[in-house]
């Protein structure tokens, strides 16, 4: 038999496709023909392929080899096809029995010496193939345990060339996968660490109660940094839908840890001031690969020192906050990556940033002006909750009364406040307050009553809040409701929540301690 066929998965962005390796051995001059779109990578997959086939004691068939990968239409790129490379080949030549590959999808890149290595992007590969109806998947041994994380697959692993075409030919054992270790308890930044800074902590828990974007400004040494990472120590730990997507990105980029976990915990990026916007949104050559913005998706994207940042790379941020995804467009084709990140921004109040405040300031006014308009309106519009840290006095140091609130008790109120919205809404698919699009609060059933908006009403008149603004304030004062319990928010809590976003709270309604 001269034709012998091959199923992997091809990946563009966080979306997996099964593709079919076909392999044809004809007359001709010997040769290697590869289509079906393939990168510059797969292009080199010939030398790879022939050179582990040697070493691995196999025959090379000298004769012209055609690999076509289908959906021709699909563009393929990586080193996962190797594998499913190698084996099509031999299948084609007669080497391996056919039936032995009927339903299997095999996935991994082969070094020189025919060892098989692992590849990025395993988990949405093998949930794709899931979706399609296969059963079986052979993937390298350091992917295992990220591949048995998608229920209903069997998972073999494979660690050389010559131990799979064994195991195809004559059954001989696969390497066994490696258990689970138990995952390791380590404590994280807590709340109980922050002294004072009471009007900052329940803007936090606001923040992750309605999963709103944050802006926290005061001088250097007051707290700002402290706060932001420790907002993911307040939110709740990722569901199973919400843990695939972020496994799914963490794999795609390379960075998922060894174990082969989901990751349950929200992820935290702070990313420097000075990184680039491609650095955030994602690129790299070819289709292009997640940045750190899709890192951070279902948890926390913080900017610090964000008036240093380009102007451009914050601009760049304004739609995937507004949508939650990224849409990357290059010339190999357009790739999207998720975006749903709660953004958490600092900044000092000027460019001296003196830690004692306004007194030993050196900027005028206007310097003042120019150093914060650096953050355009249109982004700041985007922000929900806009908060003033005021620096720390000796007493607030050294002289607490009691301990601060630990981010176990207000984790617990975040929960209670987060799975109240989440029966709100959940028949419309959104898990949070802040997911919620601005028509639906203003029309019935959610609609509020005139009187309870006034405020909001006459800020709008006045130039004071925009539209997107008035819904942002909408969204808080539902989350603010759902801290207190109530059903609806009333009168109140619009007050508190057009307080938040307009950075006027000093004393909370109620709060930590």
């Amino acid at each position: 038999m001269s034709y012998a066929r091959v199923l992997c998965v091809g990946l563009v962005g966080v979306t997996g496709h099964l593709v079919e390796v076909e392999a044809d051995l004809s007359v001709g001059l010997p040769a290697v023909v590869l289509t079906g779109l393939p990168d510059t990578v797969l292009h080199e997959a010939r030398d790879r392929v022939r050179a582990a086939l040697v070493n691995s004691g196999e025959e090379w068939p000298n004769r012209r080899i055609t690999v076509n990968l289908l959906p021709a239409a699909l563009p393929k790129h990586g080193s996962g096809f190797d594998l499913g490379m190698a084996t099509a080949m031999l299948a084609s030549a007669g080497e391996l029995p056919p039936a032995a590959l009927d339903g299997v999808v095999l996935l991994g890149e082969l070094g020189l010496d025919g060892t098989v290595r692992p590849v990025r992007g395993v988990l949405p590969m093998v949930a794709a193939a899931v979706r399609a109806g296969m059963t079986r998947v052979i993937v390298p041994v350091a992917n295992a345990r990220e591949a048995m994380v998608i229920p209903g697959v069997t998972v073999r692993a494979v660690d050389s060339l010559r131990g799979l075409l064994a195991f195809l030919r004559d059954g001989t054992p696969l390497p066994e996968i490696p258990p689970v270790p138990a995952a390791p308890t380590v404590p994280g930044p807590d709340l109980a660490e922050i002294a004072g800074q009471h009007t900052a902590r329940y803007a936090l828990e606001v923040a992750a109660a309605g999963g709103h974007h944050l802006a926290l400004l005061g001088p250097p040494g007051a707290g700002k940094t402290m706060l932001a990472e420790r907002l993911p120590s307040i939110l709740p730990r990722l569901d199973d839908d919400a843990a695939l997507e972020v496994t799914a990105v963490q794999s795609i980029a390379g960075v998922l840890p060894p174990d082969g976990r989901l990751i349950r915990r929200p992820p935290f990026q702070a990313p420097h001031h000075t990184s680039s916007t491609v650095s955030l949104l994602g690129g790299g050559a070819g289709l292009a690969r997640p940045g750190l913005l899709s890192l951070a998706h279902r948890g926390v994207l913080f900017l610090d020192e964000v008036p240093e940042m380009s102007r451009a790379t914050l601009q760049a941020l304004r739609q995937p906050l507004e949508s939650g995804r990224v849409v990357l467009s290059r010339a190999r084709g357009t790739v999207e990556y998720p975006a749903r990140v709660q953004l958490v921004v600092a900044a000092n109040p000027c460019p001296c940033a003196s830690s004692a405040g306004d007194r030993h300031c050196t900027c005028g006014p206007t310097v003042r002006r120019r150093y914060l308009a650096r953050l355009s309106g249109p982004f700041l519009d985007r922000i929900d909750i806009r908060i003033t840290v005021l620096p720390l006095s000796a007493a607030q140091l050294m002289v607490e009364v009691e301990p601060a609130e630990s981010s176990a008790g207000v984790a617990a109120r975040v929960d209670r406040a987060r799975t109240a919205a989440a029966a709100r809404w959940s028949a419309e698919g959104w898990r949070t307050n802040s997911e919620v699009p601005g028509p639906v609060l203003r029309r019935p059933p959610w609609r509020l009553p005139a009187g309870d908006t006034t405020v909001l009403h006459r800020a709008v008149d006045r130039g004071t809040l925009s539209g997107r603004g008035f819904d942002r304030v909408l969204r808080l004062a539902w989350t603010v409701a759902d801290l207190d319990g109530r059903d609806r928010p009333a009168a109140g809590e619009v007050n508190e929540a057009y307080e938040l976003r307009q950075g006027e709270t000093r004393t909370p309604r109620r709060g930590t301690t």
